[in-house]
């Protein structure tokens, strides 16, 4: 039953992958000699948004289909760590600018596209904590991890009897 479900999901994701290129070349098209700044911009995000979605269903498709372990090497997570929390750092800033800025602004067109880039920076902030505390961590098991797992299984924490 769970192979059938993981081919069904894999066609599902094969078929999106494709959907969404399909999505990019349309507005790829559709953008040039676009005179509107607004609508150009807003149509551009969502080519951009596209792409990204096209990537996270080739990575989850890979995910579904690679047996090979994800764990990463010490080295790799502090530097992929760092790199995490720099830009949560940096999100943070963009969404308190942004924050403060936007009520001084009166024209309803750029509040618009301030507000629809506010809420990209507060995603983008909560996925990149997220990124740290499910992705970045889940995919580490140190050797005190192994350890810490094997005793807390453990019924009697390797004294005899339990005492």
């Amino acid at each position: 039953m769970e192979d059938k479900q993981s081919s069904s999901l894999g066609d599902f994701l094969k078929k999106q992958v494709t959907v969404e290129n399909e999505i990019v070349d349309s507005l790829e098209t559709a953008l040039v000699g676009m005179k509107n700044p607004a609508v150009k911009g807003v149509l551009k995000g969502v080519s951009l948004d596209s792409v990204k979605h096209a990537d996270r269903y080739t990575s989850a498709l890979t995910l579904l289909s690679s047996s090979a372990s994800t764990a990463l090497a010490q080295e790799d997570l502090d530097k992929q760590r760092a790199l995490v929390e720099k830009h949560i750092a940096l999100e943070a800033e963009l969404i308190k600018v942004l924050k403060e800025k936007i009520p001084e602004i009166e024209n309803a067109k750029v509040v618009f596209l301030l507000n629809a880039i506010l809420e990209d920076e507060c995603r983008h902030h909560a996925m990149l904590k997220r990124v740290l505390d499910i992705i970045v961590q889940g995919e580490t098991i140190t050797e005190d991890d192994w350890w810490k797992l094997l005793w807390e299984g453990a019924p009697f924490h390797g004294s005899p009897g339990g005492g």
